[in-house]
């Protein structure tokens, strides 16, 4: 079928839809549409069997969804209706909830059911959960109401004949009103639970040290105490705040600007406080946090027999100068521990975006700041390309992009669970790129394949990056199944036959490269661009940047169109 996707933003969800339909054979085209008229001007220029909204803000315009079937889907199950139900789910405690696509009508939420399913409630962030648990759902509920539509033989069911989930309900929005914390009064639990169903959008509003802040992420401290409201300490550059029963880690902020004014960046805290920030201990975790810690650490070790397992977790996949460097120390360092096979990775959600927009943008001189970021990338890539005495395994358990992709092909093997998303490409964002991806990305999918993948810029789900070579192989598991599937499949490789002969394997093959590919002659001509790039200041990177984290309209022009070519990626 021909199949229109609709939606506000390219986000995770409209991505994920779109590469696993053209997997299944549909000729997808997507368009971005903000406003109502744009949404009917885009139904004129495709002629869509069928329109799909996997996140839409606006209404469906009337002389649309009268004349063809448009399927939005709503993120809460049957007789949840408002635009802010995982929020309320997040923030209610829910232990389960859903996903149901219906069809538009006038009311907003209130259309006929094509298919629902329902998802457990880890806690974990908003974000997290949506571009994991609620993204399985979602996508088990699109591709049944899509071919239910197919068929030809199905009618979609009205609300009042289906049982509701219990807390399912008319809502409405969720403002900051609801989600302030009260720090004289709120439980470590209470807080975590409001800035878990606010983490990347839209923040919890609060004071902090003479000004108003968005707080993006929460984690939770036993050991320090303090007043409530009190800053603690920091680390790896969040700041510890006091509740009534303990602390939480705030790992950013936001800051709130005036009407007019240009949208702040989401920064590491200490990063944002910068001139504000008391003198607090700073409480480095170490360099190999373990797993079972109970201080918060956004790098994690841990050992299961010959296997070693480096996790991390960056606010958003973005891996600023600090997170490369910190998370380059704690590579050597699992590098030195007795392990057969290093895994890489092996968190839930995010593996990598590259490198960290805002931070780059909030710098004083983003040129600057750009050629460091990227460097300590390449720093990092280097040193896994570089590792011949044991297996290396990139695990990605959720989406990555840019960079993140190119870190993840440094391994000897990439291990992608079915949900992720993957967007080896760096032209939405104006740049060559580098991370050593000219060797490792021909490397996987040959030249040609490669040269298509960066210049379409489309995304790849976990299945065609299997089929496709890009990655090796696709673990289906639920999102808080990744870790524990990796380390067993890891455990096993391990011990197998040809593990000892694969590592020989590579060590030849790294000499032979030395000899005929020095990878030093790589990154300086990826970087000779990227150079080039950062110190143009028309160059599209610049405005790039700045509206993708300014949340801006994007500047026009190739490298940042408003519709989604529908071209697939054939294995």
């Amino acid at each position: 079928m021909r199949i229109l996707l609709i939606a506000s933003a390219y986000n995770s969800l409209t991505q994920r839809a779109h590469a696993e339909l053209h997997d299944r054979g549909h000729t997808v085209a997507v368009e971005v549409t903000p406003r109502g008229s744009d949404v009917v001007a885009a139904v004129g220029r495709h002629e869509p069997d069928l329109i799909v909204a996997p996140m839409l803000k606006t209404v469906v315009p009337r002389e649309v969804w009268t004349a063809q079937t448009c399927l939005i889907v709503h993120p809460g199950p049957v007789g949840d209706r408002g635009p802010s139900s995982l929020d309320w789910a997040i923030h209610e405690d829910a232990q389960e909830w859903g996903v149901t696509v219906l069809q538009a009508e006038e009311e907003m939420d209130a259309g006929p059911v094509w298919a629902t399913v329902t998802f457990p409630v880890p806690r974990v962030g908003k974000s997290d959960l949506y571009r994991n648990e609620l993204s399985d759902a979602a996508l088990d509920a699109v591709l049944t109401a899509v071919e239910r539509f197919a068929s030809g033989t199905c009618t979609p069911l009205g609300q009042r004949t289906l049982p509701s989930t219990p807390g399912a309900r008319t809502r409405p929005p969720m403002r900051q009103e609801t989600r302030r914390i009260a720090w004289a009064d709120d439980a470590t639990g209470t807080v975590l639970r409001k800035l878990r169903a606010a983490d990347s959008q839209p923040g919890v509003l609060d004071e902090l040290l003479g000004g108003e802040w968005f707080l993006h992420g929460g984690h939770a401290e036993y050991g320090l105490r303090g007043r409530p409201g009190e800053l603690l300490a920091t680390r790896a550059g969040a700041i510890c705040r006091a509740t009534t029963d303990g602390a939480v880690w705030i790992p950013e902020l936001r800051a709130r600007t005036g009407a007019g004014a240009p949208r702040a960046c989401k920064l590491p805290a200490v990063h944002a406080l910068a001139g504000r920030l008391p003198r607090l201990p700073d409480l480095p975790a170490p360099v190999l946090p373990c797993a079972d810690d109970a201080g918060w650490s956004d790098i994690r070790y841990r050992e299961e027999g010959p296997v070693g397992v480096l996790s991390f977790s960056f606010p958003g996949g973005a891996m600023s100068t600090d997170h490369c460097r910190r998370l380059l120390d704690a590579y050597r360092a699992a590098c030195d521990r007795p392990t057969a096979v290093l895994v890489l990775g092996g968190a839930r959600d995010f593996f990598s975006n590259g490198i960290h927009l805002g931070v780059i943008e909030a710098a004083p001189d983003p040129a600057a700041e750009s050629w460091a970021n990227i460097n300590a990338m390449d720093d990092l890539v280097e040193a896994v390309l570089h590792t011949t005495d044991r297996l290396v395994v990139a695990a990605i358990g959720g989406n990555a992009a840019a960079g993140g992709v190119m870190l993840a092909l440094a391994a000897d093997e990439v291990w992608c669970r079915s949900g992720s998303v993957l967007n080896p490409h760096y032209r939405r964002m104006g740049l060559y790129g580098s991370e050593y991806w000219t060797y490792s990305l021909p490397r996987r999918v040959g030249a040609a394949r490669a040269e298509r993948l960066t210049r379409e810029a489309l995304p790849v789900s976990g299945a065609s990056a299997r089929d496709i070579g890009l990655t090796d192989r696709l673990i289906e598991c639920p999102p808080a199944r990744f870790t524990a599937e990796v380390t067993r499949l890891a455990e096993r490789w391990a011990g197998s036959p040809g593990a000892q002969p694969r590592l020989a394997a590579k060590k030849a093959e790294h000499e032979h490269r030395a000899a005929v590919t020095p990878l030093a002659a790589v990154r300086e001509r990826e970087l000779a661009l990227m150079r080039k790039t950062f110190l143009d200041p028309d160059a599209p990177y610049h405005a790039l940047r700045r509206a993708f984290v300014r949340k801006e309209s994007a500047p026009a022009g190739p490298a940042a169109t408003r519709a989604v070519a529908g071209e697939r990626v054939d294995a």
